[in-house]
């Protein structure tokens, strides 16, 4: 009986014991299989770095890089699709009440603080560029990783297709997690290099003329308007990045048709007059400059000093074209106004036409034509996903045939 009493003592002990350990050694492969996985991608061949960019040189930190992870271990994303409304001000407020609601809510807004992933940014920025990359690439993604889906990748697929050696960095706190990783491990497999990075705001802003502006955002005293402070924080953001690296930015909803690696110091005009050939509204969905330009420069003063966050655009496309148009034709600045052709060949409100199959001879050879223009004219396409997010890429549109084009794992569903 002493020793029945016994063994099941033992039964119900043991049974607890096997259940915690074979938690751990899940815990722990788990740990393997990504830190293999991590290797694996780090170990791809290097290619030779074109001088199209002045790159910050990276000589005397690369030894303090090898105990830093290029990847997050973050298990979750710090910004939920559920409370991502939360964080938009309230509808017809007054500054007053804006101001008010935002000081309430500031600890929500974390983008804004430094923790201990983002005081690794630069180091972490630097190490990943250290592959002598055929370009620099950036963008940016402040929404959840969750809403990251097919359109988002095609765009970095993209990239691939004309830049197979290009380095990638994703600014993001969201896409920085295992979630993250798993959305672009496709890309990595195939040896692509691309790297989601939590950006460090204070860091990216610190010695720019956004650094007073920034210092009074977080604390409570600047209006953030009506608009998503994310949208206005990316366009802050991007000239930032470029400002400190120097590279290409890209909106995550633009197709690349060719190499941009030809291209220096250039933003691309959204609108033309068609008489005078004169543009008349440039965009920053695609920039590419050189580190240290003294009209990113100019950009960020300009954001800095005439922020609006309640006219959209205020301080992204319309900044840029003011800066310039104040510039006016007699300046020292190098860069090049591209025409609308190269990256905006089509406006916000026609493109739905080119997500539209073709139903008749006339339509299918105009379908021909525009493809025909697009590959001999365009460097990449703005897809506007504000106003073609909901429409279905149907098969044999313009989309679609670039999709089936520019893709290079293919296997994704682009249109949601």
């Amino acid at each position: 009986m002493f020793v029945h009493q016994i063994l099941k003592h033992a039964k119900l002990s043991v049974f607890p014991l096997i259940t915690f350990s074979a938690i751990i050694f899940l815990i722990h492969a788990d740990s393997i299989i990504y830190n293999d996985s991590l290797h694996s991608a780090a170990g791809t061949e290097a290619p030779k770095k074109l001088p199209s960019h002045n790159h910050i040189t990276k000589e005397g930190i690369r030894s303090t890089l090898v105990h830093i992870p290029l990847r997050s271990i973050q298990e979750k994303d710090e910004t939920d699709s559920r409370n991502q409304n939360a964080l938009v001000a309230p509808f017809n407020a007054t500054e007053e009440e804006r101001i008010a609601w935002f000081r309430e809510q500031l600890h929500n807004f974390k983008i804004l603080k430094s923790n201990n992933l983002t005081r690794q940014f630069h180091a972490r920025v630097l190490g990943f560029f250290s592959q002598e990359c055929e370009a620099q690439f950036f963008m940016t993604w402040i929404s959840p990783a969750s809403l990251f889906g097919g359109r988002e990748l095609l765009s970095v697929e993209s990239v691939f297709k004309n830049h197979p050696k290009a380095c990638i960095i994703i600014l993001s706190r969201t896409l920085d997690t295992r979630h993250g990783y798993r959305i672009l491990k496709p890309l990595l497999d195939h040896g692509f290099k691309v790297q989601p990075i939590a950006p460090d705001l204070p860091f990216l802003f610190k010695r720019t003329p956004a650094e007073a502006w920034f210092h009074e955002l977080k604390k409570g005293r600047k209006d953030p308007g009506e608009i998503p402070l994310s949208q206005n924080l990316s366009n802050l953001i991007r000239l930032a990045v470029l400002y400190k690296y120097g590279g290409v930015y890209i909106d995550a909803d633009f197709i690349v048709l060719k190499p941009l690696t030809g291209l220096r110091n250039s933003i691309g005009a959204q609108s033309m007059n068609l008489d005078s050939k004169h543009w008349t509204r440039l965009n920053n969905a695609v920039l590419i400059f050189d580190r240290r330009h003294p009209l990113l420069h100019r950009f960020i003063s300009e954001f800095s000093s005439t922020f609006d966050g309640n006219k959209w655009g205020h301080n992204g496309p319309y900044l840029v074209s003011r800066v310039i148009k104040r510039l006016g034709k007699r300046h020292d600045f190098n860069f090049t106004i591209l025409p609308p052709m190269a990256f905006y060949p089509v406006d916000w409100n026609k493109i739905s036409g080119l997500f539209t199959k073709p139903e008749t001879l006339e339509e299918s050879r105009w379908v021909e034509a525009k493809l025909l223009q697009l590959r001999g004219k365009t460097y990449g396409i703005h897809l506007w996903n504000k106003h073609s997010n909901r429409l279905r890429i149907q098969e044999g549109s313009v989309i679609g045939r670039l999709v089936s084009d520019y893709c290079v794992i293919c296997n994704h569903k682009y249109s949601s």
